[in-house]
């Protein structure tokens, strides 16, 4: 393992910690600092996840910037936004401000993460290479989630001492970066591009954003609202998923490497209406417990799942024309997934309003169901073609 990969997973860690403890308290701190409906609740989805959709004109208009500088920026973004959430969420409008600061960050990080990794990955061990670093930010996360459950129950740890700890490590995770080889700058020409061989991939990262947005911002508030859990067991949870990722994530990798992206897809899409019935009619089929119990068993599956996504990134690696398309690609999805997020979040908030949070995962199943029929179509060139078409 050469430096820079020594380096890069080094920063991961660090991200990975950080994102577990913001991810761990952030329900608690909207519900119990603002009181918020389901509805308000839905709607803060709007800041969240608007750098999303933005994210390809920012990185369009740094083009100058050399990717893992472009990383080192996100990273400060991220931790500006966190202090600023600490010291000055006044009022909910003002933490509306502070909130897209460090959605920004970490959407600008996105793209670049995965770039970067199958940049500095081996030829033939993208995917491995994925499900490593995945492996490393999983163990992270139970780090941070375990701080957190530890923070909570036995030190009295409050949401402003949680952000500014993760901070902290967004800026720990700039330095690892800074100090990496900045990498190349992408021409501006690659930017603001669709590319009409990549259409099924485009496709894959609409269907990845919706389901995504219904698991983010419904799942972890049906156990808050609905099972009217604690800060605790929601950081256990990302505490037991970040374990068993560790084991997941490589797996995970190898198994793009070996059985293809087509395989994979089929498999998530298929687990996804599984998880989709259990948290929509778990306490319609079963006792009070049994549904809880099921609810969390589902939560843990979906954040093992979400890591599938690296299999999309794989699959456009394949199919891409050139080297230099993948980071604006990657980055375009981004913005492209986000749009339907949005969309998502404020439709789901008016389906949970009128129906019921079960609507909401029917809902989940169809698209989960939309994408098995498409994970069909998924088609990747063999070594040779691909060499052909990077001018190898």
């Amino acid at each position: 393992m050469h430096r820079d990969m020594l380096l890069f997973i080094s920063s991961i860690a660090m991200v990975g910690f950080a994102e577990s403890i913001v991810n761990s308290v952030f329900n608690n701190f909207l519900s119990d600092t603002f009181r918020l409906t389901s509805f308000q609740r839905t709607f803060m989805e709007f800041p969240r996840e608007l750098p999303g959709v933005l994210v390809i004109f920012v990185s369009a208009a740094l083009y100058f910037v050399r990717g893992r500088r472009l990383a080192v920026f996100a990273m400060f973004c991220g931790a500006l936004g966190l202090v600023l959430m600490a010291f000055l969420s006044v009022s909910f409008h003002w933490m509306f401000a502070w909130l897209f600061i460090l959605s920004l960050g970490q959407h600008l990080f996105m793209p670049l993460n995965t770039s970067i990794t199958m940049e500095l990955a081996r030829s033939g061990q993208t995917g491995k290479r994925l499900g490593q670093l995945n492996a490393v930010r999983n163990f992270a996360v139970v780090l941070g989630s375990f701080s957190i459950v530890i923070g909570f129950k036995y030190f009295h740890c409050n949401f402003e001492v949680a952000f500014l700890i993760a901070a902290g490590f967004y800026l720990s995770a700039a330095i690892f970066i800074m100090t990496m080889h900045p990498g190349k700058a992408h021409p501006p020409a690659m930017h603001l591009r669709f590319h009409k061989s990549y259409g099924l991939y485009y496709w894959l990262s609409v269907l990845y954003g919706t389901r995504k947005q219904i698991f983010l911002t419904f799942a972890p508030w049906v156990l808050v609202t609905v099972f009217h859990q604690p800060t605790a067991i929601l950081a256990t949870l990302l505490t037991i998923a970040g374990i068993a990722g560790i084991a997941f994530q490589p797996l995970l990798g190898k198994s793009i490497d070996v059985f293809g992206e087509r395989a994979v897809l089929i498999a998530e899409a298929l687990l996804l209406v599984v998880v989709c019935s259990g948290y929509g009619f778990g306490r319609t089929l079963f006792s009070e417990n049994t549904a809880l119990l099921i609810a969390c068993c589902c939560f843990v599956a979906d954040q093992l799942l979400m890591s599938v996504n690296m299999a999309r990134s794989t699959y456009l690696k394949k199919i891409a024309g050139h080297p230099d398309h993948i980071t604006p690609t990657l980055t375009m999805s981004v913005s492209i997934d986000h749009v339907f997020s949005i969309s998502v979040a404020l439709l789901g908030g008016l389906v949970w309003s009128a129906w019921g949070y079960q609507a909401v995962f029917l809902c989940g199943g169809g698209i989960a169901v939309v994408n098995l029929v498409s994970a069909l179509f998924v088609k990747t060139p063999g070594p040779a073609k691909q060499a052909v078409s990077y001018g190898k």
